[in-house]
């Protein structure tokens, strides 16, 4: 059975990856005050950095168009598969949703599945992989869709940030929250909930203590071993493979992955974050 997998823009696939046949993404923008970021091939991480870091504006990003996606369906593949950042985040899976609606009502019989990774950027890359390996291995459309939604339900994401502001600009931390964790130079452990909400997970005076959190609540669950392991990191390689490393000494893993932020998930994560699923 032929088969393709559409992802939103905040899925960081590495580039090689994205070349393959199978693969095609859906670009979300972003807005940093009057300049404009499109999540493609042409996104400029170092500038979206500097803008964001020059701006006393938040960022704010806009998800693709229903016509984005219905431009990507194609009639030519037995079946189409969707992953798009939680529904809870972004307006991207209700966007191919409707897509989906306007297609069947011209291709009634066709195979089109959404899936809301209820969660993003590393979480993403995984649940991609997971529909290739099992689109590949001759899988049926409805096993794999059975399949991969379970993998989502049972998949953690965690990530660390090192700068705040985008969460202070947004208005996620109080004045107080702003000015506490500002002068005790806190870091901040994050997660997603099931359903694709950020939660906070702890915190340390470092982001290396933080990352060491991370991985200690990873080998707390013992459902890790045998899985694959993402790390995105966004212009910190150094702290990726220091992960990584903990990872590998701690951790039951099968495969640990690497790839940089794309343009969403630079503006979640800003300068030093890093994001993991499993």
């Amino acid at each position: 059975m032929s088969f393709k997998i559409i992802v939103d823009s905040c899925c960081d696939l590495t580039p090689a990856q994205l070349q393959e046949e199978c693969f095609q993404s859906v670009p979300l923008t972003i807005h940093v005050g009057e300049h404009v970021f499109v999540d493609d091939a042409s996104f400029d991480q170092s500038e979206l950095l500097w803008r964001m870091r020059e701006s006393p504006v938040a960022p704010h990003t806009s998800c693709p168009s229903p016509a984005q996606y219905l431009d990507a369906f194609d009639d030519t593949v037995d079946d189409i598969y969707v992953v798009t950042l939680s529904a809870l985040l972004s307006g991207s899976h209700n966007a191919a949703a409707q897509a989906r609606s306007l297609w069947l009502e011209e291709h009634p019989s066709a195979n089109v599945h959404i899936f809301n990774s209820c969660s993003a950027s590393a979480g993403e890359v995984l649940v991609a992989l997971k529909i290739k390996e099992l689109a590949q291995s001759g899988m049926d459309f409805t096993t794999v869709v059975s399949q991969v939604s379970r993998y989502i339900n049972e998949m953690k994401t965690y990530f660390v940030l090192e700068n705040l502001d985008n969460l202070r600009k947004n208005g996620r931390l109080t004045r107080v929250q702003s000015l506490v964790t500002s002068t005790l130079r806190i870091k901040l452990l994050m997660g997603s909930t099931p359903e694709g909400e950020i939660c906070k997970k702890g915190q340390a005076m470092s982001v290396k203590q933080a990352l060491g959190k991370m991985v200690a609540l990873m080998a707390e669950d013992a459902k890790h071993v045998g899985r694959t392991l993402s790390i995105v990191h966004c212009n910190c390689l150094e702290r990726a493979f220091y992960l990584k490393e903990l990872a590998m000494k701690q951790c039951g893993f099968s495969d640990i992955l690497i790839s940089d932020t794309g343009g969403i998930s630079t503006v979640y994560a800003n300068d030093g974050g890093v994001v993991a699923a499993y």
